[in-house]
């Protein structure tokens, strides 16, 4: 079995964090759940069965950061629809009839994906569709205004690695840390988000987990208990 990858880019993303309510925020990428949507969209799934496809239990999958994360805060128009009815130039029932609401955005995202699959005629016809650059359904970056483009990077051969100390490109799960974890460069800037990591077909999180990241790209040198290093060179960890 093979390790797939691709790029996935756009305008803006939105990938709202569980904690917040009346000003979403966004993560600077999108954890599992989401990039098994994004797999799913691309591969056929209906929404309700992409977790069962590609979910934490038969799917891995890593992400590296191409693009310097960026966010910005605009205000989106939301429509009221009490009672099942579009209040669009009319107040009804003391109800505005659009709701203004401050929300935050990656700015020009790009992305590289990872994919390891227990499957292999399911990772083969994934594959073939990413190839293609063709998705049976409308690919986006977290919300269905963000429209989303691909494009396939390669199918690598690779090494499994344990106990590794160097550098890898991916964002790293805390979890999978060992020995001195991080090894800190003064020329780097390292964040830490806590993301939804395993999710049951009810939408349900059952794994939340801390990662570390460089908002603009760059490898970290860290100690993982388990690393796959790619025939191209590169160096991944799975969520």
């Amino acid at each position: 079995m093979k390790i797939l990858a691709f790029d996935i880019y756009g305008d803006y993303a939105h990938f709202r964090k569980y904690y917040t309510t009346t000003s979403p925020l966004t993560f600077s990428f999108p954890p599992p759940p989401t990039i098994a949507g994004i797999l799913g969209a691309i591969y056929g799934v209906p929404k309700n069965e992409n977790l069962k496809i590609f979910g934490y239990d038969n799917c891995e999958v890593a992400l590296q950061i191409l693009n310097s994360v960026k966010k910005v805060r605009m205000g989106i128009n939301l429509i009221n629809t009490k009672d099942n009815k579009y209040f669009l130039l009319l107040k009804a029932k003391n109800h505005e009839p659009r709701t203004q609401i401050r929300t935050e955005f990656v700015k020009s995202p790009k992305y590289r994906i990872y994919v390891k699959h227990r499957d292999e005629k399911v990772f083969n016809e994934l594959a073939e569709f990413i190839q293609m650059r063709k998705s049976f359904f409308t690919v986006s970056l977290g919300l269905s205004e963000f429209l989303a483009n691909f494009n396939f990077i390669g199918l690598y051969d690779y090494e499994e690695i344990k106990n590794f100390e160097g550098y890898i490109n991916t964002v790293i799960p805390l979890a999978k840390m060992t020995g001195n974890g991080i090894l800190i460069e003064t020329d780097k800037k390292y964040f830490k988000e806590k993301i939804p990591i395993k999710m049951n077909p009810d939408r349900v999180v059952e794994i939340y987990g801390d990662v570390v990241y460089e908002p603009d790209g760059k490898k970290i040198k860290a100690n993982v208990e388990t690393a796959y290093q790619l025939e191209n060179g590169e160096t991944i960890t799975f969520f």
